[in-house]
């Protein structure tokens, strides 16, 4: 019994110095895709910024959490849709969430050998994020001062290069599926601010995106692996 125990132990301490650590930023900018302003996928309105962390368990994918705050507006007068020019909303909010999951690589991605490393890569997990709760009435934004939050799911698509032994640079674009429909203030719930509400507009049955798309700049520590876990 004793023996099978320092086996585990042993195979667990030799898992754990398997493993390249990372940290660092992301500096981007952020828009969203609803019923207000432009549909563009990709067409960052405002800046975004945040952490992450990443935990390298295998030369082909790495655990991820990050935190990321991005103000984000929308403008009926910058749409390409003659409707939405005519209405002329305009919607501020800002975002802050956080996101963990799996970044898969799709080449094998060796930090521990000298010389570059590079791959392209995917990322997606769960993210919960807390938005500004807006609403309109009588043509006309209104805050209502609060907060809510609500559910996503990231899709990240990016490639990432180590250009010394110790920092990466990367690139990435990531949209979050999200599961409400009022980040643009487009679809409130009357029992929020127990008023009569403008008649919700859009489509309701969609629910709205936010996109994230900048640089990520890491810093990689920690212990060098034992064993072949990297070879």
């Amino acid at each position: 019994m004793k023996k099978c125990i320092a086996a585990i132990l042993i195979l667990i301490s030799m898992q754990a110095s398997a493993q390249m650590y990372e940290i660092g930023a992301f500096a981007g900018g952020a828009n969203t895709i609803g019923d207000v302003g432009r549909t563009n996928y990709i067409l960052p309105s405002n800046l975004a910024v945040g952490g992450m962390f990443k935990w390298n368990a295998s030369k082909r994918y790495a655990w991820r959490a990050s935190i990321i705050y991005a103000k984000i507006t929308a403008d009926d007068a910058q749409s390409n849709i003659s409707s939405r020019k005519q209405r002329g909303f305009v919607v501020d909010n800002t975002v802050l969430e956080t996101s963990a999951g799996l970044e898969f690589n799709f080449v094998e991605y060796n930090l521990h050998k000298l010389g570059p490393a590079f791959t392209p890569y995917l990322y997606t997990g769960v993210t919960y994020f807390r938005y500004d709760y807006n609403y309109f009435s009588a043509g006309q934004l209104v805050d209502a001062n609060q907060r809510d939050g609500a559910f996503a799911i990231p899709m990240t698509v990016g490639m990432k290069l180590r250009v010394s032994q110790q920092f990466i640079i990367g690139a990435e674009v990531g949209a979050r599926y999200t599961f409400t429909d009022n980040l643009d203030a487009s679809n409130p719930s009357k029992s929020n601010i127990g008023q009569q509400l403008d008649v919700d507009f859009g489509n309701t049955n969609s629910k709205d995106w936010y996109v994230f798309s900048g640089i990520t700049f890491t810093y990689t520590f920690g212990r060098v692996p034992c064993g072949d876990c990297f070879e």
